[in-house]
């Protein structure tokens, strides 16, 4: 069987506690004052006082084609509304074996940020991590083995050790279901070696996937769990094209579920509904793969206001609002 013969999960809608921001995107591709064609998938954090987005940054090659994962760059804002991008990019890290990295997540823990990333390497996909303190040196901590990425570092340790979730690839591992990918978990004593993996939210668990589920930006701490938002994606043959990318028919939606405050392996609760589905125009048309939310970045104010951010058809950066209270309740179903 096909990841593609698995049920057809149909139409989808955002949930009603959510707001998405009047002046999206956020940011785009005019707003950079250097070559790109695409924003997109950016990690967001509040850091030193400000709010700081590192942006993946792509170029379109022609009609059908994208340049991925050119670079990242930098931007940042006083009110997390309105962002002033750096004039050059800040991190690349090509070489003779890494040919691109994308899709950053940002973690501030004990004062400094620990970004992870994928990178496409000549030997397989890899997933890094990387830490700052001021967005212009960088320190390559570790690089993982081929065939995993989607990293996510929990800001706190757990028994004095790290913890991350991560998306691993196992396409000869299930034979029949190419892409069906799933969320687990691993710990670290130091961010280099990680171990004692297991699996935290399988695609059988979200109705609105039948596809793949990985994470999204990195938990945040609430008084009755760990607030966690992931991506979640669909396919369906019968979709016309979505978007410039020739062959694209899939649907990337947020998810949200709760684990738990001292034991991040045991998932509390989760929204069988999704947290947010492509449906603003910014969404939907005119971009390089329609009807994707890609979430990669949240910071939850003083306020109890939730700033989600999230790449909109891998083409925008986008933000969605919603209430702390709000996004708990919404947890309400066993895994």
């Amino acid at each position: 069987m096909k990841f593609f013969e698995e049920p057809i999960v149909g139409e989808l809608t955002s949930s009603p506690v959510i707001t998405r921001f009047p002046g999206n995107p956020v940011l785009k591709a005019g707003d950079v004052p250097y070559r790109t064609d695409l924003v997109l998938n950016a990690g967001v954090t509040k850091y030193q006082g400000k709010y700081v987005m590192l942006f993946r940054n792509d170029i379109r090659l022609d009609e059908f084609t994208v340049s991925e994962g050119v670079h990242l760059g930098l931007a940042t804002s006083d009110d997390g509304l309105h962002w002033d991008v750096r004039p050059k990019p800040c991190f690349d890290i090509h070489n003779e074996e890494i040919l691109n990295s994308y899709d950053p997540r940002i973690t501030v823990m004990d004062g400094r940020c620990y970004i992870t990333l994928g990178l496409d390497t000549r030997h397989g996909v890899r997933g890094g991590i990387v830490v700052t303190e001021d967005f212009e040196k960088f320190e390559i901590i570790s690089i993982s083995a081929p065939e995993n990425r989607n990293f996510v570092v929990f800001p706190e340790k757990f028994g004095g050790n790290y913890v991350r979730l991560e998306r691993p690839f196992p396409i000869y591992g299930r034979p029949g279901y190419p892409e069906r990918f799933d969320i687990w978990i691993s710990d670290s004593p130091n961010l280099v070696h990680w171990g004692n993996s297991e699996l935290l939210l399988g695609v059988e668990h979200v109705p609105f996937a039948n596809q793949k589920v990985g994470a999204g930006p990195p938990p945040v701490k609430t008084a009755v769990g760990w607030l966690t938002i992931f991506h979640a994606s669909d396919f369906d043959e019968s979709r016309q094209r979505r978007g410039y990318e020739k062959t694209w028919k899939k649907r990337y939606c947020a998810g949200i579920m709760l684990l738990d405050l001292d034991d991040p392996r045991r998932v509390i609760a989760m929204s069988k509904k999704p947290l947010i589905a492509p449906e603003a125009p910014y969404e939907t048309t005119g971009g390089y793969r329609n009807f994707v939310i890609f979430p990669t970045g949240i910071v939850l104010e003083e306020s109890g206001e939730v700033k989600i951010y999230y790449g909109a058809a891998d083409t925008y950066m986008c933000l969605a609002t919603a209430d702390v209270g709000d996004l708990i309740k919404l947890c309400d179903s066993p895994r």
